[in-house]
């Protein structure tokens, strides 16, 4: 076998976040390859440093990724079987660190909380649950109610069970292997975020691309 019909195939990621201000190949998405020197040149091309003060984010196209290849490898053909372009995020560790991230923690939880809470009582007291408790009462036991009983036990029983079930989890264990309606919602919109981003800093000229 030749070394012309190396080819060197790379699935991108539509985003990718990072610990370090340099961007290589490897870190975009998985290669695969014949020749493994090859393979290990193409991993460890530089696409991107992330200079100080400049926007965390990047968007790089695949074309361009394979140009900076083919500088490296041009014995080797390229073949991109994944996204056309990439969203390489940088996360600094250190700055999420420290008591502002439990603040941030325990204000996210709290706002849930009381939210999640206030919605269902407003829900229950724009349809009066009170009032449709308190005319089965009557209907079945013949007589007005003299305070909370079975019915309302029961409700409240069910609503939290529901509750566990539809999200699919009792503390930080999971009921089943399946994911949960929001666990797919979240996909669902980090896809469309993902998608708007590469797409707004193409239209913007902001992306890496080839010339």
């Amino acid at each position: 076998m030749s070394t012309n019909s190396t080819t060197i195939y790379i699935h991108a990621q539509q985003n990718v976040e990072l610990q370090s201000d340099d961007v290589y190949v490897k870190d975009i998405g998985k290669l695969t390859c014949g020749d493994t020197h090859i393979l290990a040149k193409a991993k460890a091309v530089k696409l991107h440093h992330f200079k100080q003060g400049e926007p965390k984010r990047q968007v790089i196209s695949l074309l361009k990724v394979i140009e900076e290849i083919n500088k490296v490898c041009p014995e080797a053909s390229v073949e991109s079987i994944g996204e056309p372009a990439v969203m390489v995020e940088y996360i600094d560790v250190n700055k999420h660190k420290g008591p502002l991230q439990w603040i941030k923690l325990v204000f996210v939880a709290a706002v849930s909380f009381f939210g999640t809470a206030f919605t269902i009582m407003a829900f229950h007291n724009d349809i009066g649950i009170n009032d449709v408790f308190t005319k089965i009462y009557e209907m079945v036991m013949g007589q007005p109610g003299d305070g909370y009983g079975i019915l309302e036990l029961a409700y409240s029983t069910g609503l939290a069970i529901g509750i566990i079930v539809f999200f699919n989890h009792i503390g930080g264990r999971r009921i089943t292997k399946d994911p949960t309606p929001i666990e797919v919602e979240m996909r669902v919109y980090e896809t469309d975020v993902n998608k708007a981003l590469i797409e707004t800093a193409d239209r913007e000229g902001k992306t890496m691309d080839v010339n």
